[in-house]
């Protein structure tokens, strides 16, 4: 079982690659799709991660695939500039799932 990586740039590419995480470059929403259909297809992809700024392109078809799927796990990741997501978005995130407000 290994990891994968989808990123929209080649600096987590890079960086994810020196960890030892194989993974591939793509922009574009069609691209991305048929990416992360054959991460999908590989039985051998336990984990896959991906950029927040790859999973915003199509965040349906990623919210699809992960409730229909129970592997590969799927990992958004921030950026290198940080997270997109605002400071209180796990609190948010449990509030709305359960309605325990914490």
């Amino acid at each position: 079982m290994k990891y994968y990586l989808l990123s929209d740039n080649i600096d987590t590419q890079i960086g994810m690659r020196l960890a030892g995480v194989e993974g591939i470059v793509v922009h574009e929403p069609d691209e991305f799709k048929q990416a992360f259909d054959q991460a999908l297809a590989d039985k051998d992809i336990a984990i896959l991660l991906i950029t927040e700024k790859l999973v915003n392109l199509c965040p349906e078809y990623v919210a699809q695939q992960k409730t229909n799927n129970k592997i590969p796990l799927i990992v958004e990741l921030p950026d290198r500039h940080g997270s997109k997501r605002p400071d209180d978005y796990i609190l948010n995130y449990v509030r709305d799932a359960i309605g325990v407000r914490l």
